[in-house]
């Protein structure tokens, strides 16, 4: 990895030297301490710096948006952290956020405007479409090509906001075979994960709502689940395992699969 290919400036440092960024790319907590969620967010940043996009992160200033406490049902602990938020990005002006979490994605984009909060916020899907609409990325299908890839939809991402098309765009720039589940898009069915359900173990059940996903991916008999959100990513990753399908099947984000096609 050279040093080129991964420059992540931050907010604050961008304001000294005067320049405002195109994007703030909002990380999230599992993009920052999840240790299978930061090889997608260095997979999205390699990208970011070869396409000469002028992005910034928070840093240390970027603290959870209040997803998981909202979804629990804090809906104090969600306004505090909420606020804290809104509070240091009007400070910097940020009018663009680009995030490759759903959960934030939602949470920035719908609920923050409420509480003063108005930006324009995309998923890292949809800026990586923008980006190879406009010409300033490329993607060749490379070690991808003719593989058999079936896409899971992230709630927050498909039936929560309607964004079906620019992931699968993406990937078929990729030259992959993209083979639909049979449950897929607006009928698409949860990782499992969603309502703060990340944080803790499932209620006693017949069967794992990520298992029986799994199921659902496996029946396409895949090469590679791609996969948009890094809660999706984990707990795709877990079903996986419990088939004992590890060794012949990879979970990936769309953002790892163009960095590893253009050898990033």
């Amino acid at each position: 990895m050279t040093d080129q290919n991964f420059t992540v400036p931050t907010m604050a440092d961008m304001m000294a030297s005067g320049q405002q960024p195109e994007v703030l790319f909002w990380v999230g907590c599992s993009g920052s301490f999840d240790d299978r969620a930061k090889k997608i967010t260095k997979a999205f940043v390699k990208i970011l710096n070869s396409a000469k996009v002028p992005f910034a992160v928070l840093g240390t200033e970027e603290s959870c948006t209040g997803d998981p406490a909202k979804r629990a049902g804090n809906e104090f602990l969600f306004q505090m952290q909420a606020m804290a938020n809104i509070e240091v990005l009007n400070a910097y002006e940020v009018k663009k956020i680009v995030t490759a979490c759903p959960h934030c994605f939602n949470t920035i984009k719908n609920e923050y405007p409420e509480l003063g909060g108005n930006y324009e916020v995309v998923h890292h899907t949809q800026f990586l479409k923008s980006l190879l609409d406009d010409g300033r990325l490329t993607i060749e299908g490379g070690q991808f090509k003719g593989k058999k890839i079936t896409f899971h939809d992230p709630c927050y991402l498909g039936r929560a906001n309607n964004i079906y098309e620019a992931p699968r765009d993406l990937m078929e720039k990729l030259d992959a075979e993209l083979v639909e589940m049979k449950r897929s898009k607006l009928n698409g069915l949860c990782c499992g994960a969603g309502g703060a359900q990340m944080f803790k173990e499932p209620e006693k059940g017949n069967k794992d709502v990520n298992v029986e996903r799994t199921e659902d991916a496996l029946e396409t008999q895949p090469e590679i689940i791609a996969a948009g959100c890094p809660f999706c990513n984990t707990m795709l990753t877990d079903g996986v395992k419990a088939k004992n399908r590890e060794h012949d099947i990879k979970v990936m984000d769309v953002a790892e699969l163009i960095a590893n096609a253009k050898d990033l």
